[in-house]
């Protein structure tokens, strides 16, 4: 059994000027929202983790973050695309699939 009930993994890798990357996109500006959105939540979100990781390896699909325990990638653009992620599939269990990656 996992630590946390949803465990979110945003990549924020930084690679070389012209290679495609996650940070590219704002990934840790995007995380920092996510925690952000979380913490105010409060017992609400219990369980519920948000962190940093290195190159997730989909840099080209990019922004890209998975969430576990279930193994489940997304991409997103903006800020309303995390709060759905949260809403939807951390809060109510409910896959987003418009921002699924295959």
């Amino acid at each position: 059994m996992s630590h946390f009930k949803y465990h979110v993994f945003f990549c924020t890798n930084q690679r070389a000027p012209g290679e495609p990357c996650c940070e590219s996109h704002g990934a840790a500006e995007a995380r920092d929202h996510a925690k952000q959105r979380l913490k105010a939540l409060g017992e609400r979100a219990a369980g519920m983790r948000v962190n940093a990781a290195g190159c997730l390896g989909r840099c080209e699909l990019g922004p890209v973050i998975v969430v576990y325990p279930e193994g489940t990638w997304y991409t997103y653009v903006d800020k309303e695309d995390i709060d759905e992620i949260i809403d939807s599939h951390l809060l109510g269990g409910k896959v987003v699939k418009r921002l699924l990656l295959d």
